[in-house]
């Protein structure tokens, strides 16, 4: 699955060329020109690994952006562009909680770069072999479910689904969330594989009446595994 990421560039030369050249690298940009356009996304789900800032931007500048992104999302990756290399900028940016810094015009060997090494430092790690859940046990190698009551071998997509879910226990998540990062789409029959999938999940994990997936209508899903 793609990294997704939130690029913030008013020009709109420079933020073509770099979009274009970061998915060529296998990224999955979202690209802002006004950055008043994200802000109504930062109450949401925010499908985002990491954020990509111009400093230098009308309306709301990349720093003003920043503290409202953080703010709501606590530890959100962050690298910041800006056209003038002042010391002032870096040690604003710093300061807000900034994972790195790059004077435009770039290079984009080095950006891509800088943005591999923050996500590797960022993001959560590979998901364990063997995750306890409830009285289950997943082996992620062999895409094994195992019970006392028996054993379920499941589908690459139906352990997917299991450990995006996992991803985001004790919370709610929205359908449109789960359908934009795991099918990367979101139509009425990927909308219906989505139920179906949560379907067998729920049968799956009958045995144990403490592992919900309860569904909120018009929303999406709570999810509560006890993986303790």
């Amino acid at each position: 699955m793609k990294t997704k990421i939130l690029l913030a560039e008013d020009d709109s030369d420079f933020g073509t060329i770099l979009k274009q050249y970061l998915e060529l690298e296998d990224f999955d940009i979202s690209w802002y020109q006004n950055p008043e356009d994200i802000v109504p996304l930062l109450s949401t789900d925010f499908p985002f690994q990491m954020g990509i800032l111009d400093v230098m931007m009308p309306n709301i500048d990349g720093f003003s952006l920043a503290k409202m992104i953080l703010k709501e999302h606590i530890n959100f990756p962050l690298l910041f562009l800006t056209a003038k290399n002042q010391k002032i900028d870096r040690l604003t940016g710093l300061k807000i909680g900034a994972d790195d810094y790059i004077a435009k015009p770039c290079d984009p060997e080095e950006l891509v770069l800088r943005i591999r090494n923050i996500l590797k430092r960022t993001l959560p790690p590979m998901v364990e072999p063997m995750v306890k859940i409830g009285a289950y046990a997943l082996d992620t190698q062999k895409l094994l479910l195992s019970h006392p009551n028996g054993n379920i071998r499941m589908t690459v997509r139906e352990q997917e689904l299991l450990l995006y879910l996992l991803k985001h226990n004790h919370s709610t998540i929205t359908r449109n969330n789960i359908l934009d990062n795991l099918w990367e789409t979101n139509d009425y029959f990927t909308g219906r594989s989505l139920d179906v999938f949560i379907s067998r999940l729920r049968k799956y994990f009958s045995n144990d009446p403490e592992v919900k997936i309860q569904s909120l209508r018009g929303i999406g899903f709570e999810i509560d595994f006890p993986t303790n």
